[in-house]
């Protein structure tokens, strides 16, 4: 065990007036060796010189105005100590800190085999915190003195700590001057009287001491036990000691002051000695007091001692450096202990060797009184014998202690061999060859494994051949240094079974007591087990037991660096079998959908269900065959589906996108934008994700983000295309075309703006907007006399609504628009699916008076069929959809003749060159509107326009 060495201690607490005084010690005691001074003045102007210089020191410690230590977190508290209260002895600023001292009874020993810390210190009451009480009052005859507030409970211990100090550095202080003023009057004295007054300068000096050491501050109260192992050792030293000086010094009769003296020398020497020993960790400070008044002690017993026998002058000098060391390290004690005395840092504390010690010394000296005088006296043999009782009791004593520490010893090892075998680890130790060295006891009960099963076995013959390498690999990098982690691996238990496990290793090697790789080892197969059911709920749907969306994502993750496609699977119609045959047929025909992907795709392909009606397939095939993959979903899953004896049909759009080494949530949105462009398509297809797919989407949502509110914010507007007879090119009427002027996207035209209303529902608000502003700029364009129509465009959702009639009606009654100049276009290409709807309502419009035109008339054979039943007036068809086939009569031709039959006006419409508008023409259409004839403008410059034609009146 590594304790401080006094002589490094000493080289700490030195000062430079300190190295000072010891050299001039060192030139005396050289200047009396060389015959020029006295040794014993050398003595008497050493000693008084370290006794001047530590006396200086404790003096100004033992000053009331010496700086006191502040109490710990109490600095802004006023503290005033109150003279009138005497601090209690022993109890005013004990340290926390156990001291440490000779082993304690059994009944108070936690650790076996340690020496043990003597009984805790009584707790410190003077240091207790304690609620502050208010100022009092002052006098009533000092009304000007401001009232003095308490000092709390911390400060007022730390004063009486101070106080205390104060006290042991005064009394220390004299005993320093009592040593330097006895060995300065040696000299002085008659050689007869010498070896008195040093004796009484001793026994003046140890009472001083002895009267400081019990005042120093942190002393704790010891047990019987201890009490009388304190007694026994100081005791059995003493003996020794004096058993040593008195066969080692010359025969003769020496005075008996100088006996009495060498005996309470010895027993002083020995307590302090002991005593020196057991606080050296715990209170530091009051060790190195008690080394400085043993050596002062010493010094003065030495010259005592020495004068006493007569010895020669010279051998006096052996007491200046015990005499200038004792004054000087007094000194640097005291202030130690004043500023806190910490305690050393370190492991338990020293233990005296209470036999050995002793008997060593009696040995030593015996051995030297045989060679230098030979037979022993009666008094030596009495001092001899005298040794036996003390040092028989310390041995008996130790012997019980030791017998009891063996007792705990065992009893926490079977308690600890107890826990160990009933813990739910297997904790195995591994030699340099990672062969199985110990098992615990747990091993039977946990896995079914005896030692003859496991022992002497390299560890990884007891893994899994599919394990085995990697435990190898990581037991292997442990032995080299790297940090260990946790193994897992599956382990054969004693019936042959694999059981999953988890082991955390740990190199104990530079452990003396283990020496080996330490692995705790426990069976998780049960949590394993539980794991899976955990992540299959986790990443499955309940309903169709497919992969869900996060599974799908992981795996995604996983796949981003190889080749394969994401397809994202959505069906039409599945929302109206849920409103219309109850949420039971609706999970059906999902259930049949799961059932159909799997069978259309790979074992290795992943399909997932996203979210409601939408899946997901994600495999490794390339472009080409992920897009036949595609093909054959749409084909498997728009078969009809039937359940509960009914007939279901399903439309499917599916979206592909290919796995470039984007994100999981790029390729998940990439696939989805593709699936929307399937559905905006009509869907019953496959499209491919590209860039430019994605710049129209985002183009759509940027168009969904700003539509609303483009009404109230005035964004819309209307530009006009003048509409021409042929025969004579003069304006007859005009075709309102909607604009929307939007400060973010710009210009938009209607094939792009006209989608999105109807997505959003807001062709009813627009409709509305756009027959208003036609019909008030058609009033305004009225007031020159001027005969002209205005066609407004219409979609068959706005033409079925309930109210479109009186909305129609309204709007010219407002603007005093007579009905026959309104012209209400529906698209020809639109109206299959409302088209009895669409019938009767363009009949109520020519009831009201209003005309009725077909617009983008596609000239076949279902076309000219259809147009018996729609009640319309201008029929407008464009060349290029007429087109004329080789070898069969012009369509256009035909056309123009049915609507002659069926009293239609023909308006050919997309004129982009004068040689079609002559065609056209030619072919009888009686209108024209195209860039060829005039371009749609602004209502200001189709006004300008109009004024070129004065006389144009239809």
């Amino acid at each position: 065990m590594s304790v401080a060495h006094p002589a490094g201690v000493l080289r700490r607490l030195l000062r430079p007036a300190d190295l000072l005084v010891l050299a001039a010690a060192t030139l005396l005691v050289l200047a009396a060796l060389a015959g020029l001074v006295p040794p014993l003045a050398v003595v008497a102007l050493a000693g008084a010189a370290g006794s001047v210089l530590a006396a200086v020191r404790l003096s100004r410690l033992a000053a009331p105005g010496a700086p006191e230590p502040a109490p710990p977190d109490h600095s802004a508290v006023l503290a005033v100590p109150r003279p009138s209260e005497p601090a209690p002895p022993d109890h005013s600023a004990v340290l926390a800190v156990p001291r440490p001292s000779e082993p304690a009874p059994p009944d108070h020993s936690a650790v076996p085999a340690v020496p043990r810390p003597s009984e805790p210190a009584p707790p410190d009451h003077s240091a207790a915190l304690a609620v502050p009480r208010p100022p009092e009052p002052a006098p009533p005859d000092h009304p000007a003195v401001p009232a003095v507030p308490r000092t709390p409970e911390p400060a007022r211990g730390a004063g009486r700590r101070a106080g205390r100090c104060r006290r042991v550095a005064g009394l220390l202080d004299a005993a320093v001057v009592a040593a330097g003023l006895t060995v300065g009057v040696l000299p002085l004295a008659d050689g007869g009287q010498q070896v008195v007054v040093g004796a009484a300068g001793l026994g003046l000096t140890a009472l001083l001491h002895t009267a400081g050491l019990l005042l120093l501050p942190g002393r704790s109260r010891l047990s019987l036990p201890a009490r009388v192992r304190r007694v026994v050792d100081v005791v059995s030293l003493g003996l020794s000691l004096l058993f040593a000086a008195w066969v080692l010094l010359p025969p003769g009769q020496p005075l008996v002051v100088a006996r009495l003296a060498a005996v309470a020398g010895g027993f002083g020497l020995a307590t302090v000695g002991v005593a020196a020993v057991a606080d050296w960790r715990r209170r530091p400070g009051a060790a190195l007091c008690l080394l400085g008044a043993g050596s002062t002690q010493f010094g003065l017993l030495a010259l005592i001692v020495l004068l006493a026998y007569r010895a020669p002058a010279w051998t006096a000098l052996a007491a200046v450096p015990a005499l200038v060391a004792g004054a000087l390290l007094t000194a640097a004690a005291v202030r130690r202990v004043a500023r806190g005395d910490e305690p050393r840092p370190g492991g338990p504390p020293p233990v005296w060797p209470g036999v050995s010690a002793p008997a060593g010394i009696a040995i030593l000296a015996a051995g030297g009184h045989l060679a230098a005088h030979g037979d022993f006296g009666p008094g030596a043999i009495l001092l001899g014998l005298a040794m036996i009782p003390p040092l028989l009791v310390r041995e008996l004593m130790s012997a019980a202690d030791n017998r009891r520490y063996a007792d705990r010893l065992a009893a926490q090892e079977a308690h600890f061999r107890q826990l160990v075998s009933g813990g739910h680890d297997l904790i195995l130790l591994l030699d340099a060859a990672l062969r199985v060295r110990w098992q615990s006891p747990a091993a039977t009960r946990l896995f079914g494994l005896t030692d003859a099963d496991v022992l002497a076995r390299p560890f990884v013959d007891l893994l899994h051949p599919e394990d085995a390498p990697r435990a190898a690999l990581l037991l292997d990098r442990v032995r080299g240094g790297a940090r260990p982690t946790l193994l897992a691996a599956r382990l054969r238990d004693g019936r042959g079974d694999w059981r999953e496990t988890e082991s955390t290793v740990s190199d104990q090697r530079g452990v003396p007591e283990v020496g080996a790789l330490v692995l705790h080892v426990r069976d998780v197969g049960e949590r394993r087990r539980l794991e899976r059911v955990v992540h299959r709920l986790a990443a499955t749907d309940q309903l169709t037991g497919l992969a869900n969306r996060r599974e799908l994502l992981r795996e995604l993750a996983a796949r981003r660096a190889g080749p394969g496609a994401l397809l994202v699977v959505d069906l039409h119609g599945l929302g109206a079998v849920n409103d219309g045959r109850g949420r039971a047929v609706g999970d059906a025909v999902l259930v049949e959908v799961a059932h159909r992907l799997r069978l259309a795709t790979g074992a290795d392909d992943l399909v997932a269900r996203l979210v409601g009606d939408e899946f997901g397939v994600l495999t490794d095939a390339g472009p080409v065959l992920a897009y036949a993959l595609g093909a054959r979903l749409v084909a498997a899953l728009g078969e009809p589906y039937r359940v509960a004896g009914e007939e279901v049909r399903l439309r499917v759009s599916v979206g592909l996108a290919e796995l470039t080494g984007a994100g999981p949530d790029d390729v998940l949105r990439q696939a989805d934008l593709a699936r929307r462009r399937a559905a905006q398509l009509g869907g019953d297809r496959v499209d491919w994700y590209d860039a430019y797919l994605e710049e129209q989407l985002v183009r759509r949502l940027d168009l969904e983000r700003e539509l609303p509110g483009a009404v109230a914010r005035g964004e819309l507007d209307l530009v006009y295309q003048p509409v021409l007879g042929l025969a004579d090119r003069l304006p007859v009427g005009a075709e309102a075309l909607l604009r929307w002027r939007s400060p973010v996207l710009g210009t938009v035209l209607p094939a792009e703006l006209l989608p999105v209303a109807e997505d959003l529902d807001l062709m009813g608000e627009v409709g509305r907007w756009v027959l208003d502003r036609a019909c008030r700029q058609l009033a305004d364009w009225s007031t020159d006399g001027r005969q002209l129509w205005m066609a407004v465009n219409v979609t068959p959702r706005e033409l079925v609504a309930p109210d479109f009639l009186q909305r129609a009606a309204a709007v010219l009654a407002t603007h005093g628009v007579p009905p026959d100049r309104l012209v209400v276009e529906v698209a020809e290409p639109r109206i299959d699916a409302e088209l009895s709807t669409v019938v009767a309502r363009l009949a109520g419009l020519r009831s009201l008076g209003v005309r009725t035109a077909l617009d983008d008339f596609q000239a076949a054979h279902a076309s000219l069929a259809r147009l018996r039943r729609l009640p319309i007036d201008l029929l407008k068809l464009a060349p290029r959809r007429a087109a004329d086939d080789p070898g069969q009569p012009p369509l256009t031709d035909v056309v123009v003749g049915l609507g002659d039959r069926l009293g239609l006006q023909i308006v050919a419409e997309e004129l982009e060159t004068t040689a079609q508008a002559d065609a056209a023409a030619r072919a009888g259409c009686r209108y024209g509107q195209g860039f060829a004839l005039a371009r749609p403008a602004t209502a200001e410059r189709v006004e300008a326009y109009l004024e070129e034609f004065p006389s144009a009146s239809r």
